[in-house]
């Protein structure tokens, strides 16, 4: 019989939903999903990826890809422009106004985390780091 208190596939979701939550909460007025910032955040470290580096890079089919980014530059975050080097593909760049939200959302994301992994010591939030890397291949 399977105990689904111990069970790593309820476990696992138990913890996204307090760590979607948490981000809710502490993101409150800004009309952002965790998806949403999970793709700025890829933005912010190499501005100018294609939509297929996003979707690879954040394991995120190109179709749903699609709908963040039209969410993101209906909001005036980001902006599609051609692709030097693919003319059927687009680079997706930051506005300045998606630039700027970084100074604002970077401390709110870590607070946001240290909130979440609280319970746990440096080394615990390490190994835990490790275990979803592997988990996630």
């Amino acid at each position: 019989m399977i105990d689904m208190e111990k069970n790593v596939g309820f476990l696992l979701a138990k913890a996204y939903q307090r760590a979607c939550a948490i981000f809710k909460e502490m993101f409150e007025g800004y009309d952002l999903t965790t998806q949403q910032f999970g793709l700025l955040g890829f933005l912010w470290q190499e501005d100018g990826l294609s939509q297929a580096e996003l979707s690879t890079r954040s394991q995120i089919d190109r179709t749903t890809m699609g709908g963040l980014i039209d969410r993101l530059e209906k909001e005036g975050l980001v902006q599609r422009l051609p692709h030097p080097k693919d003319r059927r593909a687009y680079q997706i760049c930051l506005t300045e106004q998606g630039k700027a939200m970084k100074e604002e959302l970077s401390p709110l994301a870590m607070k946001a985390l240290a909130r979440f992994t609280a319970p746990l010591t440096d080394q615990e939030v390490e190994t835990l780091r490790q275990l979803l890397q592997k988990l996630r291949r």
